[in-house]
């Protein structure tokens, strides 16, 4: 009998992000070493400007590293070069993006916003709005498919963004600021749901936050500090 051996959605090597040459240039990571696990949600605190967002940017593939290694669902994807000639299919099969700002298009329904993303990825129309349906319904926000942005509440707004972002089923989830906007209760829903998803679908959730309020939802925290992990721990 074959066991599988679990190993880590997020592993970067040695990964590091410079920006200018010569006297110019700034180090935003430096060497950074980091595995990240199905099922966990982890923070990333630190002052601003210590590569917190960097990093996320990294993970995301949406900046280039300078060096290292980067592999994602056990897929290297950066070593001196992008591995994969469509970094836009990546994205679609491998990330969702969360933000401090919903970013729903104001002229789309609830409803639309979620579907786009399935839209973009080739799925036939049909199953797009299915798709879009089940995960509003699972995020409790079903009763609002109809509804503009506009209309809805922080939360509500909030929640329909998670829809979007597990729209692909993607197995890491990035989160920048999810919370900062919203009250404490809000942000503890956010943070339950985030929960969910990552358990119950073997997922990785990593958070930039400053939000004191969800330090203690985290499995791991990684504190940064110019552009390297200065510790590792829990609350």
């Amino acid at each position: 009998m074959t066991i599988d051996t679990p190993r880590p959605l997020v592993e970067c090597r040695a990964l590091a992000k410079h920006f200018g040459e010569g006297e110019t240039r700034v180090d935003a990571l430096r060497a950074v070493d980091l595995e990240l696990w199905p099922g966990e949600v982890v923070g990333l605190l630190g002052p601003s400007g210590s590569g917190k967002t960097t990093l996320l940017n990294l993970i995301g593939c949406i900046v280039e590293p300078s060096a290292g290694t980067l592999c994602l669902d056990g897929e290297t994807v950066w070593e001196g070069k992008w591995l994969r000639p469509d970094l836009r299919r990546l994205r679609l099969e491998k990330i969702g993006f969360i933000f401090q700002f919903h970013n729903l298009l104001p002229f789309l329904d609830v409803s639309e916003n979620v579907a786009l993303v399935l839209d973009m990825a080739g799925v036939a129309r049909a199953d797009t709005f299915a798709r879009a349906h089940e995960l509003l319904d699972y995020l409790e926000v079903g009763h609002r498919k109809t509804a503009k942005p506009s209309s809805l509440s922080g939360g509500e707004a909030q929640r329909v963004a998670i829809a979007r972002a597990l729209a692909n089923r993607p197995r890491i989830i990035l989160a920048d600021e999810p919370t900062a906007a919203l009250d404490g209760e809000r942000a503890g829903i956010v943070m339950n749901l985030l929960r969910k998803v990552a358990v119950e679908h073997s997922a990785t959730v990593v958070v930039v936050t400053h939000d004191e309020k969800i330090w203690n939802r985290f499995d791991r925290i990684f504190h940064l500090r110019d552009g390297r992990i200065a510790s590792i721990g829990t609350l």
